[in-house]
């Protein structure tokens, strides 16, 4: 089974197997190339190669393959520093109730639920968590938990730590019926499975760059709903006025699209990198990104199960996501085995006590088998 994309792109696979694209994740040459280039041939020489209306128009190229990647109309793809940048600002946005309920859950990314627990912390609103466990559906979890008291969801699409992914479409229609908002950070499933925030009707979607997308920090992107981009962003910034160097600091000018959420100048060279590496993920085809990663999975359950190893969901299971793969061993504590797979060269992560493996399209049958035959 070959990589989906060139080995000799990724440097680092000749020193390691890396199975950790959900961590930090790996950049391809062609990202870095076109990252040296921008710093080379432009970024360094200030104002030389780049006028104030190239800087405006610099964000246009990702933003386009943002659309094609959410399968959102431009007007709602917001260009940020980082899905926290975002997420920070959910409650301010959707301004729920005082005393309403918002559902979150319990083991997802820090990052979705601590602008919640602050909110709660002030008692405007009731936090209730929901467990991800791996003997019942998370979707099916989370919608008995939504009543009339519900005003917010706000969850991961794919969770970190487990590999498990909220069937949204379902979710939604749930919320719907209560009026309630859905926030989704798909970071853990942006680039590496089709997604599609158009038909989520989510209120605010949003991925980080350097994960999945294939780039490098300080940058994200986010698809938002038409009341949302209808809000004045809580953390306003000059970068969204509709024309920001016109510099009039006496006045609240804000773009009619979602570019009124960018805020400031940010890292052209993380923007240039991401653009770069999403041009080759929507070229490959995100079903084939996907594709590749479910044969690799197959090989690898194939190979560690007759060892004792467990995936949290059972294989074939819907809410299991090829790419993330959540093992344990009894009596095999998850931070040692990922410290002596480090030793033999193999890089993955311990999460939610449980080995983390990262299945990438770089990624192909060798490096599996060598994986398996370190966890025998």
């Amino acid at each position: 089974m070959p990589p989906l994309l060139a080995r000799s792109d990724y440097p680092t696979l000749q020193e390691a197997r890396y199975f950790n694209q959900a961590s930090l994740g790996l950049i391809g040459t062609p990202a870095v190339a076109a990252m040296h280039d921008l710093l080379d041939r432009v970024a360094r020489h200030g104002n030389l190669h780049m006028s104030d209306d190239d800087e405006v128009a610099f964000l246009d190229g990702l933003r386009e393959r943002a659309t094609r990647l959410f399968a959102v109309d431009e007007s709602r793809i917001a260009t940020l520093t980082s899905a926290s940048e975002l997420l920070s600002q959910a409650p301010q946005l959707l301004s729920p109730p005082a005393g309403s309920k918002v559902i979150a859950v319990a083991t997802d990314f820090p990052a979705i639920t601590r602008p919640w627990l602050r909110l709660a912390e002030r008692g405007d609103c009731a936090l209730e968590f929901v467990e991800d466990r791996p003997e019942s559906d998370l979707t099916a979890d989370l919608v008995a938990r939504i009543d009339s008291r519900t005003s917010v969801v706000a969850v991961g699409w794919v969770q970190y730590a487990t590999g498990t992914v909220i069937d949204v479409p379902g979710l939604r229609a749930a919320a719907d019926a209560v009026g309630a908002r859905l926030v989704v950070d798909a970071t853990q499933g942006a680039g590496a499975i089709p997604s599609d925030a158009g038909g989520w009707r989510a209120d605010i979607v949003v991925s980080s760059g350097y994960k999945w997308l294939g780039g490098h920090g300080g940058v994200a992107i986010g698809a938002l709903a038409p009341r949302v981009i209808a809000e004045t962003p809580p953390l306003a910034g000059w970068m969204g006025a509709p024309s920001p160097f016109d510099f009039d600091a006496t006045v609240l000018s804000l773009a009619d699209s979602a570019r009124r959420f960018t805020q400031a100048t940010m890292s052209y060279v993380s923007v240039i990198g991401v653009t770069k590496a999403m041009d080759q993920l929507l070229a490959a085809g995100l079903d084939s990104v996907e594709h590749h990663a479910r044969r690799l999975e197959d090989l690898l359950l194939d190979g560690v199960e007759q060892h004792g190893w467990q995936p949290f969901h059972l294989r074939g299971s819907p809410a299991a996501a090829p790419h993330i793969v959540s093992l344990t061993r009894p009596g095999e504590p998850a931070d040692r085995a990922v410290s002596r797979l480090r030793d033999e060269g193999i890089i993955c992560s311990s999460r939610g006590g449980r080995v983390r493996v990262s299945l990438a399209p770089y990624n192909d049958e060798h490096d599996v088998a060598d994986l398996v035959a370190a966890l025998a």
